[in-house]
């Protein structure tokens, strides 16, 4: 059986680690494990067999990048599939939010998903193959209350995907979004930085950012589950899509979205059409 390698960023917890533990037992996976401290991945340690190898990745850290992509052709031979798990949250009203810490979490969010996928792209084109998953969010294509830097991270994936997308497809390099609403991981607990608003007009927010760290890892989504989809999706599916909303909520939301903003668009298609220049 032929051996596809997958890197998979931000393995000690969530998503991340729900995806190494379910690859790590695939017999046509070999799988390289990143994260910041990799002795936190020695739960893969039961799984191994020659198939695994466990680096040292800061996503924000360009030495660290070149070295996990040197470090798997030099093992592996080949990149398969790159899955840009790592990211954080952030939690705060726009006019209080910290702009420091905001632009902290696009360098991980964005520019940390960026570093990767340009790192791997020019082994996928001369492989003329491979699979580039990137973990957007359900905020990646609706937007809440206390939360508009994180979206602006995840609408920033979607348009570099969408356009990646575009440009790679005569290649044969897939680009896939993943886009989950609540999961049980660490994204609204210890992953996400929270700022309760200060200023009275904002207070009837400060229940949101509660009961989101409060409903931590009690979420209705699965990543065990969710592993195991983006897995079978990956490896069988010959017409992989661009957008994979995960849980009920995120593809009722998405649904709901894209409807409004399509009877919007109609409604207003006469007006908008009016401000080209007539036909010569």
């Amino acid at each position: 059986m032929s051996k596809k390698t997958w890197i998979v960023t931000g393995t000690s917890t969530g998503f991340g680690k729900s995806l190494a533990t379910y690859l790590a037992q695939q017999k046509d996976v070999n799988l390289v494990a990143t994260a910041r401290n990799t002795q936190k991945l020695s739960y893969l340690d039961q799984f191994d067999h020659g198939q695994i190898i466990k680096l040292t990745l800061d996503v924000t850290n360009e030495n660290d990048v070149v070295s996990v992509i040197n470090n798997t052709k030099s093992r592996f031979k080949t990149i398969d599939v790159l899955i840009n798990n790592a990211g954080i949250g952030y939690f705060g009203t726009f006019e209080e939010s910290n702009l420091a810490d905001a632009r902290s979490m696009f360098e991980v969010n964005v520019w940390g998903l960026v570093n990767m996928s340009r790192a791997v792209l020019k082994t996928m084109r001369e492989q003329k193959s491979g699979t580039i998953v990137n973990f957007s969010s359900i905020g990646g294509l609706a937007s809440f209350p206390t939360l508009s830097f994180y979206h602006g991270t995840k609408y920033a994936v979607e348009g570099i995907s969408e356009s990646l997308a575009e440009e790679v497809k005569d290649l044969n390099i897939k680009i896939l979004l993943i886009e989950p609403s609540g999961f049980r991981t660490d994204w609204a607990g210890r992953s996400s930085k929270k700022v309760l608003p200060d200023i009275p007009d904002y207070q009837q927010f400060s229940k949101f950012i509660e009961d989101n760290e409060n409903g931590a890892h009690h979420e209705p989504g699965d990543p065990n589950k969710a592993a195991q989809i983006i897995y079978d999706q990956v490896t069988n599916n010959p017409n992989l899509p661009l957008r994979l909303p995960l849980g009920k909520y995120a593809s009722d939301t998405a649904i709901e979205k894209y409807e409004k903003n399509l009877n919007s668009f109609k409604e207003l298609h006469n007006l908008s059409t009016s401000a080209d220049s007539p036909e010569k």
